[in-house]
């Protein structure tokens, strides 16, 4: 072999070693670690959770390791019923000889010849788990051999070697004393000729079977003596006397490495192991060229599959437009007829128009993605659907023909409720201040509205909360008259700390409210007093509620995890619920008086049929913290808040399964994290509080807020206007199915707001 190929496969060794170099010194370490605490062990039982946890971290490693095909050659030779290859062997031997030969033309010692310092890859290449050194001693990393376990493997591999043959870390421990040269063993320097010693006892080894480790120490013994085993002689002949020349105990009359690699012994069969050598670099190159084509292959199919995902949104976004563009022509004619008809001009106020038009571009712009997701979410629903409709099994010619226009219908119909959210959405771009309810003193701390709500004819509203006071004030006074201060028309004082008001539907002067000692009060609005009072809850009164259907109905909710279901025109309750957590609001059906819905501290919300009270109907469960308030949007959807910051709709439809987990929307925006900050339904609008003392308003088709609007705090003193991060919205109300919203803070200010 010529300089230049002995240098090539030197480079080629020395690339691969740096690669495994890093990780067999952390091997290394772990080996000798994982000794330490096997050691510690028996001292400390302690220690024994943290040494199966690092063991396991290590297996994991070195699962890695056996994935990429290398295996340290001490292992190698050391498997049990290993058969010997003689173009194998050789392969390997030449490999090592070719790179001791570079370093020798380097004037380099190598000193680590020695099997444990040697990866083998899975086509027999091996290269240097450390690069050669050039200590005048021979020494380096893996002398470490000779104290504990080298490059080789962890504690379960090595418990797996003393159940089998050879115990791995017996054997590294002899291995450093049978790749010492007698001249080394007598004190003296590592020399060139000590490197060619250590290449007999690796040509030994790779030659030679041992069927029990006591045999293999036997014969390792004798090789220092230059006896070999009878079968050795008698199989392999010429590599045994090649093995012989190298172990000369005279260090002057072993051969130099160029005599070695230029013998007859490595070039006789030259030929087949440069074939061999083709063979491997060929399936290496196949291997290769198979795993790329295995990525090439998936990424084709991840990105065939994302093209049929885009295409079919291209082909239902093209039937929209198609469908969008029909209904304009046709309402563009409709507008055509009636003008001819009446020929009547239309004035149109461009301007305004224009600006209308810009305003709800730019909101439509800056929720794009959230609007897209939304739309492509509920357009692959009704896909899924008519897709089922038309693969349905069993159908006759003609029930084919009435599910494809079904299907068809389903398809061209469904954007109607998406485009009725849209326009909803984007009709109104700011929530504007209408009029402000002053009333007392706002400095005072004892001010904080729990609870608002309007009467049967949303001409009063009612206002209560830790003042002890409930306050009915006329809402068309306060929207059309500038008043320095605004009196209640009915005021009614409480001897506890209210939580929570609730209108009568049918009977405009009945009011129902509960308190912090867990009475609840049923007043006469115009006689300013109390109707009736009940006294059951064992402790604080979140949430009562009046039912739609039958005004004489009310339920109440609080801290003992009770329901009480009242008639008002008796004194004690005629139905129960126990649960086992705090509930914290409740609300009846609106088309039914048998059905109730609770708000639990358990993070759920539960639906009751009041004619059995033992267990719900349906359990709805996804917030993951305390659900604060739960409201109807109608007798189908139902809608709850939690201190999770977030609100979510869910279908009753599904309750048929009895837990729901998957709500229909999830709104997030708004701040809540300790407080109970207000939930109110209207028209598919819905408002909610914030700590950051901001009302939000979302509607049922959008996961994003529409309006938000932000009390401020003014300072009595500067009138400037002041941050504290301490105040929030306390409660939120609409005034029936319209644009108009009450809302108040913890500090006490109240406001009517509106859409616009």
């Amino acid at each position: 072999m010529d300089r230049s190929e002995s240098a090539s496969a030197w480079d080629k060794s020395r690339s691969r070693s740096r690669s495994s170099s890093s990780r067999d010194h952390k091997q290394r370490d772990r080996d000798g670690d994982r000794e330490r605490n096997r050691d510690n062990s028996e001292d400390s039982s302690t220690d024994g959770g943290e040494t199966e946890e690092g063991e396991g971290e290590e297996i994991e490693e070195e699962e890695e390791e056996e994935a990429s095909g290398e295996v340290s050659l001490r292992e190698w030779l050391d498997q049990p019923g290993r058969d010997v290859d003689r173009l194998e062997s050789l392969h390997v031997f030449r490999q090592v000889a070719e790179a001791v030969g570079l370093a020798h033309s380097q004037g380099v010692v190598v000193g680590n010849i020695r099997p444990s310092c040697f990866l083998l890859s899975a086509f027999s290449r091996v290269s240097f788990i450390e690069s050669a050194s050039g200590s005048g001693s021979g020494s380096d990393s893996c002398d470490d051999a000779r104290a504990g376990p080298s490059p080789a493997r962890n504690s379960s591999e090595e418990e797996r070697g003393e159940k089998n043959v050879f115990p791995l870390k017996r054997v590294l421990g002899l291995e450093f004393g049978w790749y010492t040269s007698p001249e080394e063993v007598e004190g003296g320097p590592s020399t060139f000729a000590s490197d060619v010693y250590r290449l007999g006892v690796l040509l030994f080894e790779l030659f030679c079977k041992f069927d029990t480790f006591d045999q293999k120490i036997g014969m390792m013994s004798n090789l220092r003596h230059r006896v070999m085993p009878p079968q050795l002689l008698l199989k392999w002949p010429q590599e045994a006397s090649f093995c012989l020349w190298l172990l000369h105990p005279v260090p002057e009359n072993r051969p130099k490495m160029s005599e070695v690699l230029q013998s007859g012994f490595l070039n006789q069969s030259r030929n087949s192991l440069q074939e061999r050598d083709a063979a491997v670099r060929l399936r290496e190159e196949i291997d290769d060229q198979e795993l790329i084509l295995e990525f090439l292959l998936q990424l084709q199919k991840q990105k065939q599959e994302a093209e049929d995902r885009l295409r079919k949104t291209i082909s239902f976004l093209s039937s929209d437009i198609d469908e969008v563009l029909r209904k304009q022509s046709l309402l563009q004619e409709s507008v055509s007829d009636d003008r001819s008809r009446k020929r009547v001009r239309p004035i149109f106020d461009l301007a305004h128009q224009n600006e209308t038009v810009l305003s709800k571009s730019s909101r439509l712009m800056k929720n794009f993605k959230k609007l897209e997701a939304v739309y492509l979410s509920s357009r692959s629903q009704i896909v899924n659907k008519s897709g089922k409709e038309r693969t349905n099994e069993g159908s006759s010619v003609d029930n084919l023909t009435v599910k494809v226009g079904f299907c068809e219908k389903l398809e061209k119909e469904w954007m109607n409720p998406f485009l009725e959210s849209l326009c909803k959405y984007l009709t109104f771009s700011r929530l504007k201040v209408r009029a402000e309810v002053k009333h007392g003193d706002l400095l005072s701390s004892s001010n904080l509205v729990c609870s608002l709500g309007f009467d049967r004819d949303r001409e009063l509203f009612a206002t209560a909360g830790v003042n002890k006071k409930i306050q009915i004030f006329e809402c068309g006074v306060i929207l059309n008259e500038e008043r320095d201060i605004h009196y209640p028309v009915v005021e009614m004082s409480n001897r506890s700390k209210l939580s929570c008001v609730c209108w009568n539907s049918y009977m405009k002067s009945q009011i129902a409210s509960s308190d912090f000692e867990g009475v609840v009060q049923v007043w006469d609005v115009t006689r300013g007093q109390v109707f009736a009072e009940m006294r059951e809850h064992e402790r604080r009164v979140w949430s009562v509620d009046f039912s739609l259907v039958d005004p004489t109905r009310l339920a109440s909710g609080g801290d003992d995890g009770c329901v009480k279901i009242w008639h008002i025109n008796q004194a004690s309750s005629v139905g129960t619920i126990r649960t086992k957590a705090n509930v914290c609001s409740v609300q009846f059906q609106p088309d039914s008086a048998r059905n109730i819905a609770i708000g639990s501290a358990d993070h759920r919300v539960y639906c009751y049929d009041l004619r059995n009270l033992r267990i719900p109907y349906c359990t709805m469960m996804g917030h993951t913290k305390t659900v604060s308030y739960v409201k109807y949007m109608d007798p189908y959807t139902l809608v709850s808040a939690s201190t999770d910051s977030t609100l979510k709709l869910w279908d009753l439809a599904k309750c048929e399964a009895r837990v729901v987990d998957s709500p229909l929307q999830t709104f997030t925006g708004h701040l809540n994290t300790k407080n109970f900050v207000g939930l109110s339904i209207s028209d598919g609008y819905i408002a909610t509080g914030s700590e950051t003392n901001e009302v939000f308003v979302y509607h049922k088709g959008f996961p994003m807020p529409v309006l938000s609007y932000k009390f401020s705090i003014v300072d009595p003193i500067s009138g400037q206007e002041i941050e504290d991060p301490n105040q929030f919205i306390s409660s939120v109300c609409w005034r029936g199915p319209s644009s108009t919203l009450l809302a108040a803070n913890s500090s006490g200010s109240i406001k009517l707001l509106e859409m616009d």
